[in-house]
């Protein structure tokens, strides 16, 4: 029986000719990621273990982005305790203000990360790199710290489930509403720590953007991975940015995979997670009825330079609904500068938004966007749980930028095309 893409990446990190599902593997690794709330742990763990030098200080990568700027004092101790150790072990690729980005748009845009490799995260969303075909998932800070130091960790290879995908996506949909409408069929414990492999001809429809998304909430349906097929979009996107070799692994003709699910891009729509799982999914269509207080366009899953334009198209000429605030945050550095040069940020000043330097902190209600009780937010993010945001009675409904623009201008539930056609 043949091997998985995922599977493929492991035996090769594991050194073993083949690995099956279930099987307990040591493997090493190409990259460990921390960030400013998980690394404090992990730095914790690692100097418990009497552990006195890192594996690799190009191997590992520290990115300040959840509480940066430091919302508090505890915050600052936190990044300070981050910096220190990256000083002391001379960390290449630590990232803190002036230079940092949401991390997981920050690794792909430094190339960073590269097909066929291994990379673990003390975040649950470091499966965002499968859009590269990567193997990458998300860990605890313990295992954090022990690979910062032995340069390998234990997996436990999972099974896989095909997504078999056809046709293209219409006007307005993105790789948001394909994620979201797959929760919303399988829910989120859909695909429980099994690989999610997507395959057919329509992977070559979607943009790299596209797929970043999707591979970045495979965690939503529980999944321990998402990985696309390498091809020619992934190669324009890494040619330029990785200059290491890299090698691009295929599933075997006979993988064995639990179960296909088809999937025809053409038939999906704009879609919103209702609160309080994503799994909750409904057509952009509904819910006129439902009033928003605040809309927040960014974060790791949709902060990247089309989803700053999709949103521009949306806002341009027009003005947020009178009572609803509106946040937006490119997901780095570079972004933010690139939406200043095509004139998207003053759209989005024009339009009443507030445009913010890179940072994860409405995301998880951290800072930078938290909700009242009772308030109800469209939001770009990947969570919308009970107090996601802020308070627990507040509620946050999950879309694309497209569809949180259309719904700041028209301060309910919106479809894009609402807005568009006027």
């Amino acid at each position: 029986m043949g091997m998985t893409m995922t599977q493929k990446i492991l035996a090769q990190h594991a050194g073993l000719p083949e690995v099956r599902a279930g099987q307990l593997i040591q493997a090493r690794l190409d990259l460990v990621l921390g960030n400013d709330i998980t690394s404090p742990v992990a730095i914790n763990e690692f100097e418990a273990g009497g552990f006195t030098k890192v594996f690799d200080k190009s191997r590992i990568a520290m990115v300040m982005d959840h509480f940066t700027p430091n919302k508090d004092i505890r915050a600052a101790t936190q990044c300070q305790q981050c910096r220190a150790f990256a000083r002391r072990f001379d960390i290449d690729h630590y990232y803190d203000v002036g230079e940092m980005g949401i991390e997981h748009a920050l690794l792909p845009e430094k190339g960073l990360v590269a097909p066929g490799e291994a990379v673990i995260g003390a975040d649950s969303h470091t499966c965002t790199y499968g859009a590269l075909g990567a193997f990458s998932t998300g860990v605890g800070s313990t295992d954090m710290g022990a690979a910062m130091a032995a340069g390998e960790t234990w997996f436990k290879v999972p099974s896989a489930i095909r997504v078999n995908l056809t046709g293209a996506l219409r006007p307005y949909v993105t790789g948001k509403d394909v994620i979201l409408t797959l929760i919303g069929m399988i829910g989120v414990d859909g695909a429980r720590y099994q690989s999610l492999e997507f395959s057919g001809d329509g992977v070559g429809n979607l943009t790299i953007y596209d797929r970043l998304t999707i591979s970045n909430m495979a965690i939503e349906a529980g999944a321990k991975n998402g990985i696309f097929p390498v091809d020619d979009v992934t190669r324009a996107y890494v040619e330029g940015r990785v200059s290491r070799p890299w090698t691009a692994f295929a599933a075997d003709p006979d993988a064995e995979y639990e179960r296909t699910i088809e999937l025809d891009l053409g038939t999906v729509d704009c879609t919103i997670a209702w609160p309080h799982l994503p799994e909750n999914a409904h057509s952009a269509r509904e819910g006129a009825d439902i009033a928003i207080d605040q809309v927040v366009i960014g974060s790791c899953t949709n902060g990247q330079l089309p989803d700053m334009a999709a949103a521009a198209e949306i806002l341009k000429g027009r003005h947020l609904a009178k009572g609803v605030r509106g946040i937006v945050i490119p997901a780095t550095q570079t972004i933010y500068r690139e939406c200043i040069r095509r004139g998207y940020t003053e759209i989005f000043l024009d339009a009443g938004c507030i445009v913010s330097t890179p940072t994860c902190g409405p995301c998880l209600g951290g800072h930078m966007g938290c909700l009242a009780a009772g308030e109800r937010a469209v939001s770009t993010t990947n969570r919308n749980f009970v107090g996601r945001m802020g308070h627990v009675t507040s509620e946050v409904y999950l879309a694309s930028p497209a569809v949180a623009a259309a719904s700041g201008v028209t301060g309910h539930l919106t479809h894009p095309e609402e807005v568009m056609s006027k």
